[in-house]
């Protein structure tokens, strides 16, 4: 088991302030994808990643791990991901992407999963199944729970937008859920392709941080969702993930890595300047 490391609302807001920076690295990492000089296992993978969390660190106020690209490879992958975990300083919001949401029983272990033992600070979480699938993990102390709100995949319209007594389902979702939690502990994934989204979600939850992912390689504008949902705290991480760690795939990998958050974190500064 790892120590237990905590990272509050007011240490995650020091980080952005002191790198002038709320971009959030996804480190969703592809065997296939990776530089032609790394070897295709897990040795490669460990390499590529603590080379891309050293060259982005300094612009980044959180890294986000897409679960899912580790444990396609069972065991093994399981063990490269907590590599990777190590890797990242426990100044920096550490997020899992895990998109869990079960029952409470079962939500209670995913949560010890990823909070007790895998050491993250925040994880993803799907709604639908209610209270009793979120509560276990805002039981948890300077912990995040990170609520899918509205995504920016092509099928989110199939549902989230769709009407019940005069209100869209995304908004019913992230009305009920604040009553749970709060800004200490709870924030809101919010698809950056449509900043009007982002502005209406924003006059709905004025104080909580949201993740925005889809911004880049998905067609999102960092300007547009930037001016939509920024506040007085920031209260935005904006995700880059392919743009960011596929910049390059020759031994310069690292440096492309550095020179793409380093561009993305200074119209982060400019931005925040305007606020």
């Amino acid at each position: 088991m790892f120590s237990l490391q905590l990272l509050n609302r007011q240490e995650l807001i020091n980080r952005i302030k002191s790198t002038t920076s709320y971009l959030c690295t996804g480190l969703d990492t592809e065997m296939s994808k990776l530089p032609l000089h790394l070897e295709k296992n897990g040795k490669g993978l460990l390499a590529f990643n603590k080379a891309i969390v050293d060259a982005t660190v300094d612009h980044s106020a959180a890294f986000k791990i897409n679960t899912a690209f580790y444990e396609q490879y069972g065991a093994k992958g399981w063990e490269w991901m907590a590599e990777t975990l190590s890797f990242i300083p426990s100044n920096v919001l550490r997020i899992a992407d895990a998109k869990r949401g079960d029952i409470g029983n079962t939500s209670t272990m995913y949560a010890r999963a990823f909070f007790e033992h895998m050491d993250f600070d925040a994880i993803t979480v799907a709604p639908y199944m209610g209270e009793d699938s979120l509560r276990p993990f805002l039981e948890f102390k300077d912990k995040w729970v990170i609520c899918l709100a509205l995504t920016s995949n092509p099928g989110h319209a199939n549902f989230q937008k769709l009407e019940s007594g005069g209100k869209k389902l995304y908004e019913s979702v992230i009305e009920t859920v604040c009553k749970w939690g709060n800004e200490e502990n709870l924030m809101f994934v919010v698809g950056a392709t449509r900043a009007e989204d982002v502005a209406h979600i924003r006059s709905m939850i004025p104080d909580h941080f949201l993740l925005v992912p889809g911004v880049g390689a998905q067609g999102g504008s960092l300007q547009d969702v930037s001016r939509a949902g920024l506040n007085s705290d920031a209260g935005l991480l904006v995700n880059s993930s392919r743009g960011i760690i596929y910049a390059s795939n020759g031994p310069d990998f690292a440096e492309a890595a550095n020179i793409e958050a380093r561009k993305l974190q200074e119209e982060m500064q400019a931005l925040l300047n305007l606020k």
